[in-house]
This record gives structure tokens, sequence and C-alpha cells, in this order.
């Protein structure tokens, strides 16, 4: 079944996906469903996972419990101040290897990063406009360039899908669906576009037809099926910031880039915060149920 926002979108296999995305992992379409070999038994480490070893592994906030009684939601962690890009892949890469050797749990990282531009592997140096004394770092996630820093909220999805769905396709339809209720939560339409990455809003009512902006992006990266990096969605940048780069490289003056203080909603981070985890377990879950380790 699809979701609401994919009925007027084609169907798409998992290398048109990895295509539109520039998602970095397995290829094959038959990989992700074949039957993989039975991992050898591991000592029992329980103890240790739930004490040191387990608290050796970084994350960027306060860690807690995401409102959702879901009992197989990741763990959240919410950063308190503005945290720099590098060293927070340094500990998002970090996490992912400990995912991957059973040391920590999935995870959502909730942040705001110091001013940056980033390069994704679809990224073309023409689309770097002026980026002026900001630094600009080359990473793996999908997608082209983009701007963080204060105001947008950015969210690291650490997800394994080794106990969920080994399915690219489907990944990215859920974390489109997440961002979307919980933009529907604040009272904002938002949905993906083909040939157009991320979540956009219809201004054809205050721009002029055919006018839309876009309020979230998207970028992943697959390491042994174990995703990271993630999402943005703008919640009150200065949007003048974008006019560094060329957004989803789309040249064309009826596509821009909005925020909820735009939209005039007046919703805070902290209410995109609690819109985030109160719509998890109801796509990202739903779509990619968490089975035993």
């Amino acid at each position: 079944m699809r979701c609401p926002s994919d009925r007027n979108r084609p169907f798409e296999g998992p290398a048109d996906v990895k295509r539109r995305y520039g998602l970095q992992g397995p290829a094959k379409a038959d990989s992700l469903y074949r039957r993989q070999p039975r991992r050898p038994r591991r000592p029992n480490r329980r103890k240790t996972r739930r004490g040191k070893d387990r608290a050796q592994v970084s994350s960027p906030g306060e860690r807690h419990t995401a409102v959702s009684a879901d009992v197989t939601a990741p763990e959240w962690s919410t950063a308190p101040a503005l945290r720099p890009y590098g060293p927070t892949l340094r500990d998002m890469e970090r996490r992912v290897e400990a995912i991957l050797a059973g040391r920590a749990d999935e995870a959502i990282w909730l942040l705001e990063h110091e001013p940056v531009l980033t390069a994704g592997t679809s990224a073309e140096p023409a689309e770097l406009r002026d980026p002026g004394d900001l630094p600009v770092l080359r990473v793996g996630r999908g997608g082209r360039y983009t701007w963080h820093g204060p105001g947008q909220r950015v969210v690291y999805v650490m997800l394994d899908l080794n106990r969920r769905r080994r399915d690219v396709r489907l990944l990215v339809r859920a974390l489109e669906a997440w961002i979307a209720a919980a933009l529907g939560e604040l009272g904002v339409d938002a949905a993906p576009r083909e040939g157009r990455v991320g979540l956009w809003v219809d201004r054809s009512a205050d721009k002029g037809p055919g006018r839309e902006d876009k309020i979230a992006a998207l970028g992943i990266r697959l390491r042994r099926w174990v995703s990271y990096h993630g999402l943005s969605v703008n919640v009150a940048p200065d949007l003048t910031e974008f006019e560094r780069i060329l957004p989803c490289g789309i040249d064309d003056p009826r596509y821009g880039v909005t925020s909820l203080a735009d939209l005039g909603t007046g919703a805070s981070m902290a209410d995109l915060d609690a819109a985030l985890e109160a719509t998890f377990s109801r796509t990202v879950g739903r779509l990619l149920p968490r089975g035993p380790r």
C-alpha cells in the first residue's frame, strides 16, 4: 500500500530511490530481500551492555525515552547548544559502529549546528554560489549542498535495518511520511515532489501559481544496513543563508525555501521536537517495525 503522499508518484524501485537521493550502501535489488547467513553466537554481554560498555557511546545531549509508549522506539537525545559539524559526524559514525557491534541501541539525535555548508554525494561545484566565510564540508550523505545553522532542527536517524527491514525505498518513504506527519501536527501541509528531494509546501495562494517552497531536506547513508545522517527542518533560520547555495540544484524562480516562522505558524523548536516524537511510531514504527536483535 502506498502512502497518501505517494499517490501521484510513479513506482520506484530501490535503484531509482538510490539515484534520486544519492544513497550510499547496498545497491542490488535482489540483495534487499536475500536471506542473510546467521551470525556466530556472541557471548552473553547483557551486563556490560547495560553498564559501562554502553555508557561509553556518546550522544550530543541528554538521552531520554520518546513520548511514545512503543518499547521498540530508538533512544532519543536532544543537544542543548549549537554543535560543530565535524565532531558530531565522528560521534555519529562511532554510534553506528556501536549499533553494528551490539553495544548501543538505535538513536535519534535532535540538534542545531553551528553555521556550515555541507556537500552531499550529488553536489556540483556550480551549485555553490557564495559560501563567504562559512566552512564547506564534503560528507558522505546523499543529496546536494545544504546549509545548517541556528534555527534549523537537524535530526540524525540511526536505525538498524537488519532488525527492521532491508528496504532502501521503504526507509525513504518512512522518513518522508514522518516529516509530513510531524509538520501536519503543526498545521503545515508538506509533501515530497517527484524529481525534487525533500518536503515542499504549496505557496500559490500567497506567492502566485506554481510557487512551492522547500521546508525540509533529506539525505541519508547506510553502513551495513544501519542508517545515519538524516533530515533537517527549517524552524526559524535566516532564510537568506540559503542564497549561498543552489538548493536541491534547482535553478527555477518558482521554487524557494521556507520555514515554520516564514509560514506564520508560531511553532517553536520544542513544538517540532514534540511533534516528531509523537508521530514516529505511527510512521517509521509502522512502516519499519523493529524485530529482535
